[in-house]
């Protein structure tokens, strides 16, 4: 029997970590596995040795971390040292962890904006301009040791505004710059772009600082100029369905070249895409994926419906939390092993996970497989190391410790399943295949590991039932819920009706998610904002995402993390139109709004609070749309009532569990 644990690491959260120095000695390390000291060490001898938890190595105590036991073998400094007590905390580390054995410089920012005519001509180029200004206040800065010091350069034969921010002692009137830029190219008619000698640009612009750091790069179309990376339109819908659909998911070009640069270089690539036609995501955005960066995209940018979503975007990317230069190494006790990774990662080996930077809204998910016997007693040990620069230039060490139950009864295994944990992984390691297997076959795989998983419940754990009869462990009750919105998911689905560029951006996006991300994505939140109590902080409870549970006198709330709507039934009332739109009837109420107005009522300022409240725990900004119900961009909400049988084909949740009951009778017959 194989088992497979899956945890997904949100490396950087939210809250502070004790930081804990030893100087020039560095961290304490097992001498044989080279875990650091946790609260899985054991200390023998008096307190003068420790059995590592890990490999189970005796190791010599270091003579200034000695301390003596208690008598029940605990050392009595325990609670007061972070790295005995606690599960995460982090180390200061030494220069032998720092490249070239020197401290490392603070990150840089590099801004680099496409000033091509139709951005010129769009306003974006101004916007972006305009923006800049204000961001420079924000932008992330620890304590007051910042030298200020800014260079510009512009390359007018390549089409581009380049911009490094760096600190220093000096400040002087940037405003003039970001003004200039887009005087400077009002009159191009430049239609063609480059890309590739972009990113190579801000990488060698870092390797010359001898700083890791970000570039914020803003593109809005295919680069078909004469230059490295140029790329070619691919989009070829006669491929779907085909065993070659996935290469519409490969990059083409010498991409992964240069991610691969980028990631040695600690150089991350923020990617801003304004597309109004295919663009070549799974190419373009691959420099993004491989070096931690995020991925936004802009169809169809409009300046005056898309620039709050845009900029919202824009501002919360540069006050995230994050480190860069990042390597990361999981170990484990005896018995199981990390076998795969999953997320905005690069690997240049089996073990060591690289990341030119890595932030709180990434999480990488980690497969490990069981493949020797474990200790009931002692349980499985779990130690993930990230080695990263800080956003003030220091080098550190983030641990994070995770001890597991192990235990012989398969019930146990099925009571303490965690299925949004399974989702993400099952998404993460499909959307993975795509690149190198027939969708079909990506397609038949989890609907065969599905059944396997119920069957195995029927067979061995649940009581004697009619072969008829669906049994689901209570704690896997929706994953047939959950794997359907993975199969109907754009990415699998291989519809003509749906973009290639959507696929491949909706794949890298998810990638990248945590746990409660990819909930929210593949399985959306509908509130019925009609039962709002206004005399209690209470939201309503949250109504299965189906056509049953709306209602013409209702109003709903749907979010999946990416998209937001507002549906109004055709008979709601008007004191909820009046309190919300301050409008006198549906038939006033325009759907061209993508926010709502500022009103002095009750309702209108519950509602809104509900807004921000599920906006700020998610790291897209989320448009508003507002659908009416039987008008025409109902078409485009009804696609997120995932229990219902979608207009590309997918199958109802209902006549899914038919299909994996089937699957469950015949492996058990």
């Amino acid at each position: 029997f194989k088992v497979q644990v899956q945890v997904p690491l949100e490396i950087f959260m939210d809250t502070p970590l004790y930081l804990v120095n030893h100087g020039e000695t560095g961290p304490i390390r097992c001498n044989r596995c080279k875990a650091y000291m946790c609260p899985f060490m054991q200390f023998i001898e008096g307190g003068r040795r420790y059995q590592c938890g890990f490999c189970n190595c005796i190791n010599d105590v270091p003579p200034f971390f000695f301390q003596h036991l208690d008598h029940v073998g605990r050392r009595i400094d325990h609670y007061e040292r972070p790295e005995l007590s606690l599960g995460s905390y982090e180390y200061v580390a030494t220069l032998d962890y720092c490249r070239d054995k020197k401290p490392p410089k603070p990150p840089a920012f590099i801004f680099m904006i496409d000033v091509s005519y139709r951005n010129i001509k769009s306003g974006l180029v101004k916007l972006i301009c305009d923006e800049l200004k204000t961001l420079l206040d924000k932008l992330p800065r620890i304590g007051h040791d910042f030298e200020e010091n800014k260079r510009h350069e512009w390359n007018n034969k390549k089409h581009l505004a380049v911009w490094k921010l760096e600190w220093g002692k000096q400040r002087w009137n940037e405003s003039n710059l970001l003004d200039q830029i887009p005087e400077l190219f009002a009159d191009t008619n430049e239609s063609e772009t480059i890309f590739a000698p972009v990113i190579q640009a801000g990488m060698e612009a870092l390797k010359a600082a001898e700083c890791a750091g970000k570039l914020f790069i803003f593109h809005s179309s295919l680069p078909t100029a004469e230059a490295p990376g140029k790329l070619k339109n691919r989009d070829d819908k006669k491929l779907l369905n085909t065993d070659k659909e996935k290469t519409l998911f490969q990059p083409q070009g010498n991409y992964e070249a240069l991610a691969k640069d980028c990631v040695a270089n600690g150089c991350c690539v923020n990617l801003f895409l304004f597309p109004n036609q295919y663009m070549d995501v799974a190419s373009m955005g691959l420099v993004t994926m491989y070096t931690g960066g995020t991925l936004y995209k802009y169809n169809n940018f409009q300046l005056e419906t898309d620039s709050p979503q845009f900029l919202s975007d824009l501002r919360k990317d540069i006050q995230k939390k994050m480190g860069f230069d990042a390597t990361m190494r999981v170990r484990t006790s005896t018995g199981f092993r990390a076998t795969d990774f999953f997320g905005a990662i690069y690997m240049n080996n089996t073990t060591d996970v690289e990341m030119a930077a890595v932030d709180c809204d990434k999480a990488v998910t980690v497969e490990f497989k069981h493949d020797d016997k474990l200790n009931e007693d002692t349980g499985a040990l779990i130690q993930c190391a990230v080695l990263y620069t800080s956003m003030s230039g220091q080098r550190r060490i983030r641990i994070h410790n995770l001890g597991l139950n192990c235990s012989s009864q398969l019930a146990d295994v099925y009571r303490t399943c965690e299925t949004d944990a399974l989702i993400n992984f099952f998404a993460k390691s499909a959307f993975k295949a795509v690149l190198s297997q027939p969708l079909k076959t990506v397609r038949d795989i989890l609907m065969n590991q599905t059944a396997h998983m119920l069957a195995c419940y029927k067979k061995n754990c649940a009581s004697p039932a009619a072969v008829s009869q669906l049994i689901l462990p209570d704690t896997v009750k929706v994953l047939p819920v959950y794997m359907n919105c993975l199969l109907k998911s754009c990415v699998l689905a291989g519809r003509p009706e749906i973009p290639t560029d959507e696929r491949a951006f909706h794949r890298q996006l998810v990638m990248a998610m945590g746990v409660a991300d990819t909930q929210l994505y593949f399985y959306p939140l509908l509130l019925p904002i009609h039962s709002l109590d206004l005399k209690s902080d209470a939201v309503p409870a949250a109504v299965r995402c189906s056509e049953e549970r709306l209602s013409e006198g209702g109003a709903f709330l749907l979010a999946n993390g990416l998209s937001m709507f507002l549906w109004l039934g055709a008979s709601v009332s008007p004191e909820l139109i009046q309190g919300l739109f301050n409008v006198p009837s549906f038939a006033h109420i325009s759907t061209e709004a993508i926010s709502l107005p500022n009103l002095d009522n009750p309702f209108s300022k519950k509602l809104k609070h509900i807004l921000e409240q599920i906006q700020s725990q998610k790291p897209y900004t989320m448009k508003l749309m507002i659908v009416k119900q039987r008008e025409q961009p109902e078409m485009l909400f009804r696609q997120f009532l995932v229990e219902d049988k979608n207009i590309y084909g997918g199958a109802s949740y209902v006549d899914f569990l038919v299909c994996i009951h089937k699957e469950i009778s015949q492996l058990l017959s």
